[in-house]
């Protein structure tokens, strides 16, 4: 079987799609399947730099990954995506869909423009299409009048949360499977012998709560010791936020992007990870992540993390609330055994839920359905 992995985003900017992404193909890869990822990519230069002021990765892309075009900044559902929009994109992705040959298609954000709306239009083959925004998706007032119809080439609908499901269903109503975003998971985890640390890990949106962070920070550093390790967010971006909220630097550290590797490591060393977002998240990629390194969470108690975050495996705390936030660390780091405790609750939990094996074999059952489907209908090449 071969598959195509069709996101609308840019790999040189790394984030939840598109982790998403590449590490299903790694679980794909291991059940059997041959699998290529068709996306965006920004080459190192001025003009990435003039459209992209952010860190990202501007290395060539791996062999598996066929590039199709650039990508622009779009404000959408608070965030801000890298979304391709290259005006040869269409002839790019045409000779790449005859040249491959794929036996099906699997498009992330399928209505987002212009890759995956290209994609519904000119595929030849089966299409499964997995939706992972939650929240108002006001944008597709504007776009579903003019493509919307083309969710009719869709044969297999997922979702990465109920919370998912329930936004994609407000505009496109029908049946949605919900697999949820997976998380590659170590033989083994321990969650003692850490470093005085937590992590944050996100852009800098405003969704992402950082703000909230930062002025708790203070107040946990006073009362812990502990320092703050922000990964992901532009350290130039930070710098200028704390200089707005007058929030001193001393016991953070502003790693900017990092590569999985070494972020496994940061998790594995840390002694919790704090994800303060104050909404739009369907799903916590960040929070799994941190169970799949024995690492417990304290979060913001909104529907896409309440989902994911048992009373063993976190703390949840009010969405833009520094103060509350500012005592749920510093009370799970003043108890190592509980800290422990839910470490080793949080480790066993993503065991069951989140490994990315299961949640690609799932995958592979789906695929199949659909090609047994599309055999009997004489569907594709």
């Amino acid at each position: 079987m071969k598959v195509g992995i069709v996101v609308p985003f840019s790999w040189s900017f790394p984030g939840g799609v598109v982790d998403h992404a590449e590490s299903q193909a790694q679980a794909l890869r291991r059940q059997g399947v041959d699998v290529r990822l068709v996306m965006g990519n920004d080459p190192p230069g001025a003009f990435t730099r003039f459209l992209h002021p952010r860190l990202g990765r501007h290395g060539d892309p791996p062999p598996e990954v066929i590039p199709i075009g650039r990508s622009v900044i779009v404000p959408a559902n608070g965030s801000l995506p890298n979304i391709v929009l290259t005006p040869a994109m269409p002839a790019r992705l045409r000779r790449v869909l005859e040249r491959e040959r794929f036996d099906l298609l699997h498009l992330h954000e399928p209505m987002t423009p212009a890759v995956c709306v290209t994609a519904l239009i000119l595929a030849e083959c089966p299409i499964v299409a997995t939706w992972h925004a939650a929240g108002a998706l006001n944008w597709h007032r504007l776009g579903l009048p003019s493509w919307g119809f083309l969710i009719e080439r869709i044969d297999y609908r997922i979702a990465v949360s109920e919370q998912a499901r329930e936004s994609a269903r407000r505009w496109l109503p029908g049946e949605y499977e919900v697999i949820p975003n997976g998380v590659d998971i170590p033989p083994e985890a321990d969650p003692g012998e850490r470093e005085d640390r937590v992590v944050f890990i996100g852009r800098h949106e405003p969704r992402k709560g950082l703000p909230v962070l930062l002025q708790a920070w203070p107040t946990v550093h006073r009362r812990t010791g502990a320092r703050l390790r922000v990964i992901g967010a532009d350290p130039l971006a930070v710098r200028l936020l704390m200089t707005r909220l007058r929030v001193p630097e001393d016991g953070i550290d502003l790693l900017g992007w990092v590569p999985n590797g070494q972020l496994a490591v940061e998790l594995r060393r840390a002694k919790a990870l704090v994800a303060p977002s104050v909404g739009m998240e369907s799903f916590g990629m960040v929070l799994t992540r941190a169970f799949a390194s024995a690492t417990p969470v304290v979060a913001s108690d909104i529907p896409g993390y309440r989902a994911v975050v048992a009373e063993d495996t976190g703390i949840l705390v009010p969405p833009g609330d520094p103060v509350a936030l500012a005592e749920g660390v510093a009370s799970l780091l003043a108890d190592e055994g509980r800290r422990r405790a839910m470490g080793r609750a949080a480790w066993e939990l993503a065991c069951a839920r989140y490994s990315w094996d299961d949640v690609g074999r799932r995958l592979l059952e789906g695929y199949e359905l659909v090609l047994r489907r599309a055999s009997r209908t004489g569907q594709g090449r």
